[in-house]
């Protein structure tokens, strides 16, 4: 297999540092997962916390309607940060939007943990939660393009998957933080303590993330490629979203639709907690125990990750996206079959079958995958927007399960389980239109 990617000419090899793999896989880790503690921290607070405190009201369905409306409000604005940081990561630098990424979303992060409650302001209060959140979806629409772009650029071609692959893993663990960091405080205070203060803690820790986040990604180097395309002036000929629809249209719809794969996490991890817990579908699981099947699924996927990542070095990534995304959707009815035999233990071994190895077979190589499917100087633009705009359409699935198979209905798991295999055949569908990378050096793909 070729190692000759993006090779670099003798004029420029003394001005460009060499390719360090190792060093850009470290800096997407620990990125990834400092940005997506701050990420799904949000969602947590959006759920125990927020209802009570910003969004109070007489009814508590509305009061937690309304909380969970201001995580959703995170996706709508993650399109646009797509296409601004995609634009921005393309034009001048992986390091720079990694960079200005993580310090924005460390800022409104930081800045939820200080907002006035709706007890103390009014409505002011709502509307300032929503605005950081839309800063937040902003913000870490450039993460993952950025910091895969850069470890794929920066890895040797047989090993790209491998790489790539940590800076998934990154994003697992950062969900597993905030867990472990907002939970203990909701065990240990009184519930008037965690509502009064108790909750600022997680968020006011976020100010750990803007110095991390510029100690860490500042020592980052650019990719010798990418550093030698901007020489030549290659890397700012145009506006990279506008050349994609204009060249690439296909591409950019094919990844969408593969995108909808995360259907198997809103099915299991989303709606799953919902039909196990709520009590109009009369299951009665309570929330403390499915935050721990929850728990079990993001440990699982912190060990699988990179196992599948190397796996795709060897035989190709398509095949194991395809068979991660059918035997995942599949399986998706199969434990929610198990939480309507109210078995606890059964489903804790389908959820670790479906989300720790099913799903992180496409998990773990989508981003490399994706990242092969643009050339270098459209590369974060491409990953970016597609995943973005993919995960934005996929967030109203839950909300479309709900509606298809409410509260009271019968053969919720085959409704619910049929559905989601029917998507995932669809973005199977649309992984093997794409072209094969198998084999190829980066420098093959730049056409």
């Amino acid at each position: 297999m070729s190692t000759t990617s993006g090779a670099v000419s003798p004029t420029l090899e003394t001005n460009i540092s060499p390719r360090d793999p190792k060093k850009a896989a470290m800096s997407g880790w620990i990125g990834g997962a400092l940005e997506y503690y701050d990420f799904a921290l949000y969602g947590l607070a959006a759920t125990l916390i927020f209802p009570a405190i910003f969004f109070p009201s007489e009814n508590p369905t509305v009061a937690i309607i309304a909380s969970l409306a201001t995580y959703a409000v995170g996706y709508v604005s993650r399109p646009l940060g797509a296409v601004v940081l995609g634009a921005y990561g393309d034009r001048h630098g992986r390091k720079h939007v990694l960079v200005f990424a993580m310090l924005l979303m460390g800022f409104a992060t930081f800045a939820v943990g200080l907002l006035p409650t709706y007890g103390q302001v009014g409505v002011l209060a709502p509307v300032l939660l929503v605005i950081l959140r839309l800063i937040q979806g902003f913000a870490v629409a450039g993460e993952l393009g950025g910091a895969s772009a850069m470890i794929v650029e920066h890895s040797p071609d047989a090993r790209r998957g491998f790489f790539s692959s940590f800076s998934l893993q990154g994003t697992q663990v950062g969900s597993i933080l905030a867990t472990a960091v907002l939970l203990p405080l909701a065990a240990v205070l009184p519930r008037d303590q965690l509502e009064a203060w108790g909750w600022r803690i997680p968020f006011l820790l976020s100010a750990v993330v803007i110095l991390a986040g510029y100690l860490i990604r500042r020592r980052a180097q650019e990719p010798p490629a990418y550093l030698a395309q901007t020489e030549t002036g290659k890397a700012k000929q145009r506006f990279p979203l506008m050349e994609i629809l204009r060249t690439r249209p296909g591409v950019l719809v094919r990844c969408v639709i593969m995108t909808f794969t995360n259907v198997i996490g809103m099915a299991t991890l989303i709606f799953g907690v919902s039909y196990a817990t709520q009590k109009g579908y009369g299951i009665g699981f309570s929330s403390s125990e499915f935050l721990w099947v929850t728990l079990v699924a993001n440990l699982a996927a912190v060990v699988t990750i990179p196992l599948f990542g190397a796996l795709s070095d060897r035989i190709g990534r398509r095949w194991l996206m395809v068979t991660g995304g059918i035997a995942g959707g599949l399986l998706a009815g199969g434990y929610l079959w198990a939480i309507d035999q109210r078995s606890l233990v059964l489903v804790f071994v389908c959820v670790v079958l479906v989300q720790g190895i099913f799903f992180q077979m496409w998990n773990a190589t989508f981003a490399t995958f994706f990242q092969e499917q643009f050339p270098m100087r459209m590369r974060v633009t491409g990953f970016a927007v597609s995943q973005n705009l993919g995960l934005m359409i996929a967030s109203f699935f839950p909300s479309i399960f709900t509606a298809i198979a409410p509260p009271g209905s019968a053969n919720v798991p085959l409704v619910i389980g049929l559905t989601t295999f029917g998507i995932c055949v669809v973005a199977a569908a649309a992984t093997l239109l794409s072209s094969s990378t198998k084999g190829k050096s980066l420098q093959d793909l730049e056409i």
